[in-house]
């Protein structure tokens, strides 16, 4: 999808910024939602935000003066997965950010992994785990240490780093009590990496440190002992051909508008893709404001530009 520039605030109409919802990452949203409103307000857009928690009535006018376009903050169930992007097609609200599809299948990260393999992407090995009992399958088929995650939610929760064979039960335990199917995966040494994508253009990359036993979800968005580099340090041609593969991994999920695609850089220098954010945090630690400053696009540009992607095809359109 290629920007469709918009130059005047008042082209947007009246802008519902959603945020919150009912997910694990209510707190997460609420904080982008809220970074977002005022950036666009100091813009000149006519937004106000409303919580899907509180429903949808002001969206159609039945309970309000109705709005023109979403800028969609929601973070994981409810909001990333295709639902609210369904319920806004079906109102004829047109909304920011991927489709129905593209959410789904990028909320998805089982059905992603699939789809990377598809399109010739390496993605690190991993056995789907439906009881307790395939513990010790699972380590034979993929060694140790394994990364133990649910397939259906973001920012890291219900994830384990499991070292021992006797710690996989409760990693398996705590992954299960959350959406989708357990995936285990093989623990890959290596840099994290993440890029994000905007308008049809890949963002400068940022690597991550974080002192902690992974990226988890207290390093994501409140430690200050995590570490962020960008320029992330990587030769300008092996950035430029990542930033092609990471073309091909966003285009594979059907993601469209904007979004983020992480992965892992290991010594034999093929990324491992993990996954595709179709709604990215917007907070003071996230990444891809990280990325778009570096590419000289502060953060009131890129909420701005984040909103002219729900002029495409289509309501949110995963053209």
């Amino acid at each position: 999808m290629s920007r469709v520039p918009v130059s005047d605030a008042a082209a947007f109409g009246r802008v519902a910024v959603l945020a919150g919802g009912d997910s694990a990452e209510r707190e997460i949203s609420l904080m982008t939602g809220e970074a977002v409103l005022e950036a666009l307000r100091a813009r000149g857009v006519d937004a106000h935000p409303l919580d899907p928690r509180d429903g949808l009535g002001p969206l159609t006018g039945r309970d309000g003066d109705g709005f023109d376009r979403t800028w969609i903050a929601l973070h994981g169930r409810g909001g990333e997965d295709g639902l609210m992007q369904g319920a806004l097609e079906t109102l004829g609200v047109p909304y920011t950010g991927s489709g129905v599809l593209g959410s789904a299948l990028s909320m998805d990260k089982l059905r992603s992994k699939q789809l990377f393999a598809a399109a010739g992407l390496a993605t690190p090995r991993w056995r789907v785990m439906r009881d307790v009992t395939e513990c010790d399958a699972v380590i034979e088929t993929l060694g140790l240490p394994l990364i133990v995650k649910p397939a259906g939610e973001g920012s890291s929760v219900g994830m384990s780093k499991v070292d021992a064979a006797g710690e996989l039960p409760a990693a398996f335990a705590e992954a299960a009590r959350w959406a989708g199917p357990v995936l285990a995966e093989e623990w890959i040494d290596g840099g994290e990496y993440s890029v994000g994508v905007l308008q049809g253009a890949t963002l400068p990359a940022v690597r991550i440190e974080t002192p902690r036993v992974f990226y988890d979800y207290e390093a994501k968005y409140f430690s200050d002992q995590t570490l962020y580099h960008c320029p992330c340090g990587l030769p300008a041609a092996q950035e430029e051909a990542l930033a092609a593969l990471v073309h091909t991994a966003f285009e594979a999920v059907a993601a469209s508008g904007w979004g983020r695609v992480d992965f892992l850089l290991p010594e034999d220098g093929v990324p491992r893709f993990l996954e595709v954010n179709t709604i990215p945090g917007m907070t003071s630690h996230s990444l891809v404001p990280m990325g778009a400053r570096q590419a000289g696009i502060d953060f009131g540009e890129l909420a701005w530009r984040v909103l002219e992607t729900s002029f495409s095809s289509r309501a949110g359109g995963d053209a």
